[in-house]
């Protein structure tokens, strides 16, 4: 009952509002896509990239596109449940998102998990992560 007690009297805490969002997306986005993608290798990459260089070319860039697209959704997104460097995570697992919604309207499916992702990840770099982040703790003068 007293923990009840406590969280209803924090209900207009924007920071705890943060800490929760950027925890429950970050952990999803990482289990759910990121740890699988990182750990899947150069062929898995491979195939990741081709999700922009079949929109931009630059085809000898497509591993790479992918191994970026693999750490926004694993190490980035582990970065943001922290709160370090955030805006800067979340740019890039926003763009990522960006790339993903793309890519699924062009197949004519609906996109509506990457839509989610993109509007968590410019809610991050529109509010930053809060009081409760390793940003705040350690990079205060940077995140003002």
């Amino acid at each position: 009952m007293k923990i009840l007690k406590i969280f209803l009297s924090n209900l207009n805490n924007t920071d705890l509002g943060l800490l929760i969002i950027r925890t429950v997306f970050g952990i999803l986005m990482y289990v759910g896509h990121g740890h699988g993608k990182l750990l899947g290798g150069v062929d898995r990459w491979y195939g990741l990239g081709g999700a922009l260089t079949n929109l931009i070319g630059l085809e000898s860039l497509r591993t790479f596109f992918g191994l970026m697209a693999s750490l926004s959704e694993s190490i980035f997104a582990l970065f943001i449940v922290v709160g370090l460097l955030t805006r800067i995570s979340s740019s890039l697992l926003g763009f990522t998102m960006f790339i993903a919604t793309l890519r699924h309207v062009l197949d004519g499916d609906l996109p509506e998990m990457a839509i989610l992702y993109l509007i968590f990840c410019v809610l991050m770099l529109v509010a930053g992560p809060g009081k409760y982040s390793a940003d705040s703790l350690y990079l205060k003068k940077f995140t003002s």
